[in-house]
């Protein structure tokens, strides 16, 4: 029998490729590095290693036309361009949410209402036009942005631009919760700790780099989390795989965002013992949840996006490929500029500080096999 047919494309397509893979599916993708293990798993295109050209949604979903499927997928930043997704989704069957789906659930005033209809907290966002007010902390962040980039402080009294969303700073432990949907019910599936900013991976300010599973939170916690995936999938017809990131304050998450599409913690939940991960997406996407979410593994699991600190050249970063503990591995000798992503790594222990630990350390082991560029990448 003939396998299923996939193709993914987005910024970032490797873990969901992976997925898809492990759950029997015929891959191909198309995102912004097309690394050397994704090859393992799919007939993979990197934008700017194959092609020349910079990333971007419209250009990446034009790149994968390429490929023969019978259906589609996304990750981020698709999610963001409706109309990228539509232009994916042409004769082939979607798996994952509807362009206008994503129209809806990102505007921030509509979540808002769903969010506060479900009993929680969605912070105080101000329109393009509004001035932020003076006293208190508030945020910059672009409506196309992901991952924390591009975030940063906004003074008291600046005018919100177009382009931005500014939000009153929450204060607190960042998480992200995990849920399948089949657009009328939603079905939890685990609870994440995300990782920001921290210098041992690289990374600075809001950017993501990682995220530790699972995120011990209370059960009252817990349940306002999942009237909130049950909310959203209700009021905006979610599908598949979803997720939503929020602040913890206490017992009471205050919610941020909804990433509808595969995110980054997602990963985790899969090495915890979610088998046939993508099947499973697949078929929430087809209008079937499973009676129950899969048993896990009782351990810690763990990423980190290792972060390029200074310009840097590889060397033969083949013998990365014999390694479970690293994913998304680039080619050798390329050049990575400063700020840009060298690899993942993962991480398992018996509890989230020694896998934390860890993490730090597979991180320190693959930038030690890196070295300084001479020359720098062509932007």
């Amino acid at each position: 029998m003939a396998r299923e047919r996939v193709l993914i494309v987005g910024v970032s397509t490797r873990a969901l490729a992976e997925s898809a893979w492990r759950s029997g599916f015929e891959c191909s993708s198309a995102d912004a590095f097309g690394d050397l293990d994704q090859r393992q798993w799919s007939t993979s295109l990197g934008l700017r290693r194959d092609l020349g050209v910079r990333y971007s949604a419209t250009g990446a979903v034009s790149a994968a036309l390429r490929f023969p499927a019978e259906c589609v997928a996304y990750t981020g930043n698709l999610e963001n361009h409706p109309s990228a997704v539509a232009r994916l989704a042409e004769g082939r069957e979607l798996l994952g949410n509807t362009p206008a789906t994503l129209s809806r659930v990102r505007d921030p005033a509509a979540l808002a209402g769903v969010v506060g209809r479900a009993g929680c907290r969605f912070p105080r966002t101000l329109a393009p036009g509004e001035r932020v007010p003076a006293g208190g902390a508030w945020l910059r962040k672009p409506r196309r942005g992901g991952g924390g980039q591009g975030v940063r402080p906004i003074p008291g009294g600046a005018v919100v631009s177009a382009r931005v969303l500014a939000q009153e700073v929450i204060e607190g432990s960042l998480g992200s919760v995990s849920f399948l949907a089949d657009g009328r019910h939603a079905l939890l599936l685990g609870v994440a700790h995300g990782l920001a900013g921290e210098p041992a991976f690289g990374a600075r300010g809001f950017r993501y780099c990682g995220s530790l599973f699972p995120f011990s939170i209370g059960p009252l916690a817990a349940a306002r989390l999942d009237a909130v995936a049950q909310a959203a999938t209700l009021a905006f017809g979610l599908r598949g795989l979803n997720g939503v990131d929020f602040i913890l304050q206490g017992d009471e998450p205050v919610v941020l965002e909804v990433n509808p599409r595969h995110s980054a913690s997602m990963e985790l939940i899969e090495r915890a013992g979610a088998s046939d991960f993508f099947a499973l997406h697949a078929e929430a996407c087809r209008g079937r949840l499973p009676s129950r979410a899969p048993r896990l593994a009782p351990a810690c699991f763990g990423k980190a996006v290792v972060w390029a600190r200074r310009d840097l050249e590889l060397g033969d970063t083949r013998d990365w490929l014999a390694r479970d503990d690293v994913r998304d591995v680039p080619f050798p000798g390329e050049r990575i500029r400063r700020g840009e992503p060298i690899c993942t790594v993962l991480a398992k222990a018996p509890d989230l500080q020694q896998c934390r630990a860890r993490l730090v350390d597979a991180a320190r082991s693959v930038v030690g096999q890196t070295a300084p560029s001479l020359q720098r990448t062509p932007a």
